[in-house]
């Protein structure tokens, strides 16, 4: 069932983006279309929770490779149409922001993409997409910096001081929630 909505929504992306000059304006409000319309059409799908995110996403950003876009330059917008549109879907804020940020993360990756920056681009996608909807903005910072932060430590050391770094200088509020964190998993 995931994949054949990573392949729908990559298929969604790359012809909805056919023609278009301003990728990055476009960007937000088509996942955030094609997320709605894909969990509708598949009612239990917001059930799938984070899962359901990561898919959504991970189709978009073959969608966007499709159109010879770079993700650093895309991340914001992916994330933030993702998370939206799950939220408008019924699905919980925490589940969004995690699985949107964390895949877009592990996407960056496999693509040979910035991680650092993509990190600093999907955390921000998600605090907009949450400020938009009205959801608890705090609590998705917290929750978009600790997910980037993990994702990163699942690939590397090396990764996860870059985005650690790239959090703490670009993201209001990121340089305390990544002490804490790191203060708790010292302690354990």
């Amino acid at each position: 069932m995931l994949s054949r909505i990573v392949n729908a929504v990559q298929g969604g992306v790359s012809a909805g983006l056919k023609g278009v000059n301003d990728v990055g304006s476009s960007l937000v409000h088509l996942v955030h279309n094609v997320t709605v319309t894909t969990f509708e059409e598949t009612g239990e799908f917001v059930s799938s929770g984070i899962h359901g995110v990561a898919s959504i996403v991970r189709g978009a950003i073959s969608g966007i490779a499709d159109t010879g876009s770079s993700l650093v330059g895309t991340a914001r917008g992916i994330v933030e149409g993702t998370v939206s549109g799950f939220m408008e879907a019924g699905g919980k804020q925490d589940e969004a922001v995690e699985g949107a940020v964390a895949q877009t993360l592990l996407s960056a990756k496999e693509l040979g993409e910035d991680i650092a920056e993509v990190a600093v681009q999907a955390v921000k996608g998600s605090i907009q997409a949450v400020t938009s909807v009205g959801g608890d903005v705090a609590e998705a910072t917290r929750s978009a910096v600790i997910a980037a932060v993990h994702a990163a430590q699942d690939i590397g050391t090396e990764t996860a001081d870059s985005v650690k770094g790239a959090l703490s200088d670009s993201v209001d509020g990121a340089k305390e929630i990544i002490n804490t964190i790191t203060g708790n998993e010292k302690e354990k």
